[in-house]
């Protein structure tokens, strides 16, 4: 299977409900692939399904067992086979960083300094811990805990857990724990899976040690490779493309979180202050200087950040222009769950994974039940029924513009070039050329609620794709609707 085009992350949880315990499971998704065709959609990234004492799940107990809470394995299965016969690619969240503090391992590291599997995990003195200077680290996007070591009853050794005590991190310079690794993920390739998304990619192994990470990765896709030669690698490694880039030596994507949340500011204020496409151009050359066959995995939000409803207050035009820039860029587009109707969504976590609304409550089968909203509301939400059948709804846009990406060879390109256009110094335009070979488009957004202008010289004068019905060109200037997007081409 080729790389997909158009990516959706389901929170497993959350989505579809096929058993009424009012969890979301597997055969729940199972049953909604055919909304995920017609949506566009050619990649699910589902999170965590592995045995886990947790409502989330990524503090893993069992690496070969699906929670019982999701189903089973001949469910998996199944998801697999249907996926796969409507050309969806089934991508796993892969925890390696780190394991439940329940593992079997972990139970067995706590035994003493003897034990075999004291080695699966990062165990060090208090006195080594301090002069190695490691004691505390800087914050960092991806996890604010400021102190790693963790205590345990019966030993004066700390443990490290990057990202809470009950998530012990493991030592992947122990020979047996890459066996296991590798193992684990080559079974679930053999089954059929497509790829890994991989969890704090960037915290294979601790800070003052990153630089062993790319070589980790190089070898994890080598390793990978023996089981589906095409296997698809995407990372989380949430910081600035510098540091990005040299996981593309192992990695097939990287999730791209500069771009957005530069994409939400711009969303939310309507002015392109950051210079995006400036900005986006020069991180691709960045990242192309490692791998020149890099795929920058582009997002709104996803299951750690708030969501973008919710960042840009349920205003439907700022949100369809969020999905405009989205899906005119370069890369390879992420969807998180719900997104495509504008679900709303805060921190703490739960509030930015509450359940999919398929339609209106009295109605609703298959709404997950497993918290109660905070955010997603009668009179605050519309549901997915009422949207399909409304053609200016946030979900009929989505539906257009994915149905527009996927037909056109260049704006569908997952690489492609990217190049500015001027837009002489007006902020309430973001305006680039795409091309790829020969072929050539120019996409301008207005992201304000003004009508706006575009002039340029040898402006192509064939509209290929408009979210509004007024569009109006005329020799070399372009007219634009407020908050609208045109894709222009010979």
């Amino acid at each position: 299977m080729s790389h997909p085009r158009i990516c959706y992350e389901i929170f497993v949880r959350s989505f579809c409900d096929s058993n009424g315990d009012g969890i979301g499971d597997l055969n729940g998704i199972t049953s909604r692939l055919d909304y995920l065709t017609d949506l566009g959609i050619e990649a699910i990234w589902l999170t965590p399904i592995f045995t886990s004492p947790s409502y989330h799940k990524y503090d893993v107990i069992d690496y070969y067992a699906i929670d019982k809470e999701y189903g089973t394995l001949d469910d998996f299965r199944r998801l697999l086979s249907e996926a796969h016969a409507r050309g969806i690619a089934v991508i796993m969240d892969l925890v390696i960083n780190h394991t439940s503090a329940n593992h079997p391992w972990f139970q067995e590291s706590v035994r003493g300094t003897d034990n075999p599997y004291r080695h699966f995990y990062n165990w060090k003195s208090p006195q080594e811990i301090e002069e190695l200077g490691i004691a505390t680290r800087e914050v960092t996007p991806d996890t604010w805990d400021r102190n790693p070591w963790h205590e345990w009853p019966d030993t004066t050794e700390k443990y490290y857990g990057l990202f809470w005590r009950g998530m012990p991190d493991l030592n992947c310079d122990h020979p047996p724990v890459r066996k296991a690794i590798y193992e684990i993920g080559q079974f679930w390739l053999k089954m059929g899976v497509d790829g890994f998304r991989l969890d704090a990619a960037r915290h294979i192994y601790p800070e003052w040690e990153e630089y062993k990470n790319h070589d980790f990765w190089v070898e994890f896709r080598t390793e990978m490779q023996k089981a589906n030669p095409q296997v698809y690698l995407v990372g989380e490694v949430w910081t600035e493309a510098p540091k990005i880039a040299p996981y593309f030596r192992g990695l097939t994507a990287n999730f791209n979180f500069d771009l957005s949340l530069a994409l939400q500011k711009i969303a939310a204020t309507e002015r392109d202050s950051v210079g995006l496409v400036k900005k986006l151009a020069q991180n691709r050359m960045i990242f192309a200087q490692t791998n020149p066959r890099f795929i920058d995995a582009i997002m709104l939000t996803n299951h750690d950040q708030t969501r973008i409803g919710s960042v840009l207050k349920g205003n439907i035009n700022r949100l369809k222009v969020a999905a405009n820039l989205l899906l005119t860029l370069p890369g390879q587009p992420y969807l998180y769950y719900g997104e495509e109707i504008g679900m709303l969504g805060k921190k703490p976590d739960e509030y930015i994974r509450e359940p999919f609304w398929w339609d209106d409550a009295e109605k609703d089968t298959q709404r997950t039940r497993w918290m109660v909203p905070k955010y997603n509301k009668n009179k605050r939400i519309i549901p997915l029924t009422v949207q399909s059948q409304n053609p200016d709804s946030l979900f009929n846009h989505y539906k257009r513009l994915i149905h527009f990406r996927k037909s056109n060879a260049v704006v569908g390109d997952i690489r492609g070039n990217l190049q500015p256009l001027d837009t002489h110094s007006d902020h309430r335009l973001v305006a680039f050329k795409r091309s790829v070979g020969e072929n050539e488009v120019w996409v301008i957004h207005n992201i304000c609620g003004e009508e706006v202008t575009f002039s340029a010289p040898f402006l192509p004068h064939h509209v290929l794709f408009s979210t509004s019905s007024v569009t109006f060109l005329k020799a070399d200037t372009l007219s634009i609707a407020p908050y609208g997007c045109v894709v222009l081409g010979e």
